[in-house]
């Protein structure tokens, strides 16, 4: 749950302070390692580096007004870094060795039992109590839900956010006796189901790209560092961050309605990380497909339906009528040369997916009864 803060002038610049030094730290932990595996090779491991903040604090004061917990946190949040090259490594993919972080490309930090210690919600106020910041003034614009177990403060441009993880209860919704297969797409139709419905796609970065570019060409012109082209930078973020908001405003409001009508989602499971590198990567990042299918799977989990993936290979092609396998233009509809079966080629795509679905379901033995009855009706 995320809310907006508003700090004075001095939590401002301890909230700052604090972001400075916990990239100090990051970065002198990033160089322990480097260093202690390149000159003898030994491994410093996480509690190794976690002790020494107390040696830390009395050698450097400037870290004694920052919470112990958010410290810790920043040395986890380095061997999560460490522990995902080594499994990459392992898996023999593109590793991605753990970086230094600039200015830029370290804006949060996290309080680890929220709550209990570090940052305490005093919704009644309006406020938020930051261990060694003060109370910020904050924007509960919805309450708080469940109970709250980690709080990261984040730094979006110029603003301030705080985002919490609360745990709550399931709230199941009512069985549908409903399931439904959906095509993802990028122009004109962000998804098609089953059903026949089309939702087209908001194409929120290609209407605002002019305004980006004319933002990005003027700062280009300006000297690097100047007030100027820092002003321009700030205005290029601030709407690169309204794309991003909308988008995600859209695929919230659409996993909404998909979760409330039907049982069981079925979806292409798409490599969406080679979708972005190939000629298509403009229309699949500005669809978000991985944040779309990461928000209707929470919310499904919530209400008690379920989302799963099916094998992507051939739905375009495959006749889900008598299963015929033939080629088809880009934007034609879908004529089987074997039955005669006319009709569009994306709903077509979207009902393979849907009878994939159903099969894989049905062969796990893990379908809701609703599902049950859905595969006994198609039987």
């Amino acid at each position: 749950m995320k809310y907006r803060l508003f700090p004075n002038v001095t939590q401002e610049k301890a909230l700052d302070t604090t972001l400075y030094l916990c990239r100090q730290l990051y970065n002198a932990a990033l160089e322990e390692r480097r260093g202690a595996y390149k000159k003898s090779g030994v491994s410093v491991r996480y509690y190794e580096q976690k002790r020494a903040l107390t040696e830390i604090k009395a050698d450097l004061p400037e870290y004694k007004g920052i919470h112990s917990q958010v410290l810790q946190d920043v040395i986890e949040r380095l061997d999560k870094s460490f522990k995902g090259f080594f499994r990459r490594v392992k898996a023999k993919q593109t590793a991605g060795y753990p970086r230094f972080k600039g200015r830029n490309h370290y804006d949060s930090f996290t309080y680890p039992q929220a709550g209990k210690t570090g940052a305490m919600p005093l919704e009644d106020s309006g406020k938020v109590d930051l261990s060694k910041i003060g109370n910020v003034r904050c924007t509960f614009h919805r309450p708080l839900e469940g109970q709250v177990k980690t709080a990261t403060v984040k730094r979006e441009g110029d603003k301030w956010f705080i985002v919490f993880a609360c745990e709550v209860e399931a709230a199941p919704l009512p069985a549908t006796g409903d399931v439904i297969g959906i095509d993802l797409g990028t122009n004109p139709n962000f998804l098609i189901t089953s059903d026949g419905e089309f939702v087209p796609a908001p194409r929120h970065f290609k209407k605002s790209e002019r305004k980006i570019g004319l933002l990005q060409r003027a700062a280009s012109k300006r000297k690097r560092g100047s007030r100027r082209h820092k002003a321009l930078k700030r205005q290029v973020a601030a709407e690169h961050r309204r794309v991003a908001n909308r988008r995600r405003d859209f695929h919230h409001k659409t996993a909404r309605t998909l979760v409330n009508r039907h049982d069981t989602v079925f979806h292409e499971d798409l490599n969406i990380i080679g979708l972005a590198r190939s000629r298509t990567a403009k229309g699949v990042l500005d669809a978000g497909w991985a944040s779309f299918i990461n928000i209707l799977s929470l919310k499904a989990a919530n209400a008690g339906r379920r989302v799963l993936g099916v094998d992507p290979k051939y739905t375009s092609q495959d006749c889900h009528q008598c299963g015929h396998r033939q080629k088809i233009k880009i934007g034609h509809a879908y004529l089987c040369a074997n039955c005669g079966l006319d009709m569009h080629r994306d709903v077509h795509a979207a009902l393979n997916i849907l009878n994939r679905g159903r099969d894989a379901a049905f062969c796990e033995s893990v379908q809701s009864p609703a599902l049950a009855d859905q595969r006994s009706l198609a039987l």
